[in-house]
């Protein structure tokens, strides 16, 4: 009887400042589009109180609603738990753990934008997360 044993799925791991707007919204669209083939988390160096607004209202544009989501702090058990790391413009506040596949996003802060940046913002988020997907499969 020969055992067949299932890979583990992938983990990413989105990080930014305040975990209220780029990384919430990464990690809404890899849930939408990788479904359950991939473990997605989230967190921030300094999470703010809340979900940026904005970021919650342009992600409700595509239909994917991150309004059940809340900053968190990150945190070293988060990074160790990831295969994949992606900052988003936190720096060096990210622990750097070797043998992960760090990338680091540079992207407009959708802090204090209005719609029409924070747009921007998602659309090109969607098309880095399309592309990691592809790398993941």
């Amino acid at each position: 009887m020969t055992e067949t044993t299932t890979p583990a799925r992938p983990s990413v791991l989105f990080v930014c400042v305040h975990n209220a707007g780029r990384s919430q919204m990464a990690a809404g669209f890899l849930t939408h589009l990788a479904g359950d083939r991939i473990d997605v988390r989230s967190a921030g160096s300094m999470p703010g109180d809340q979900i940026n607004p904005v970021a919650v209202e342009a992600m409700a544009e595509v239909g994917i609603d991150i309004t059940g989501e809340q900053p968190k702090k990150l945190t070293d058990d988060a990074v160790i738990a990831s295969d994949v790391v992606i900052t988003m413009g936190c720096g060096d506040e990210c622990p750097y753990f070797p043998g992960k596949r760090y990338e680091d996003w540079v992207l407009t802060d959708p802090a204090g934008q209005g719609i029409e940046v924070v747009r921007e913002v998602r659309d090109e988020i969607r098309g880095r997360i399309e592309t990691l997907i592809e790398s993941l499969s």
